[in-house]
């Protein structure tokens, strides 16, 4: 027994001697975490057009205020409403949300200016709606055509498209 407690003895000195590999080198850490970075880095800017892109797509329902009183008079009457008041609304700096500070109807275009606590990159920026016709008949419902997006087939688009977004922030409708 004495002898096999010495051969453990001797065993676990020469284990102890040896430098034993643990862990990961300064070198592979560094490799880690340079990868991590360039992953970063791709990754932020994307995900920041997403949340412009969103914040864009979460404004354009705030128009719907202005279509309906616009697509109704059509109908009536074979014109658009000049401005907000004859549009039933307020005045533009008054219809706002948590993105858009200024709403605006100008000839049945509907012109919404960006504001509020929408991203840097969208303050002042305008996005532009505008109504599509078929002159000859009334009784066709308005379209809509928003930003840089064609009209449909045989329909009229009335008004000036001031949409200065960058077209990458633009959702694929209005594009």
């Amino acid at each position: 027994m004495l002898k096999t407690q010495c051969v453990i003895r001797r065993w676990i000195k020469v284990k102890s001697i040896k430098p034993s590999q643990s862990g990961f080198s300064a070198v592979e850490m560094m490799v880690v975490v340079a990868i991590i970075a360039i992953l970063a880095m791709i990754a932020i800017p994307s995900g920041i057009e997403r949340i412009i892109r969103e914040q864009v797509s979460a404004a354009i329902p705030l128009a719907d205020a202005a279509k309906e009183p616009a697509a109704a008079q059509w109908k009536a009457l074979k014109t658009l409403p000049v401005d907000n008041k004859e549009a039933g609304l307020p005045t533009p700096d008054r219809v706002v949300s948590n993105f858009i500070s200024a709403l605006e109807v100008n000839n049945g275009v509907i012109h919404m200016t960006f504001g509020n606590k929408a991203r840097a990159q969208l303050q002042g920026k305008i996005l532009t709606i505008r109504p599509a016709v078929i002159e000859e008949s009334q009784a066709v419902p308005v379209a809509w055509v928003c930003g840089n997006a064609q009209a449909p087939a045989n329909m009229t688009v009335f008004g000036e498209n001031r949409t200065n977004i960058d077209v990458k922030f633009l959702p694929f409708a209005c594009k």
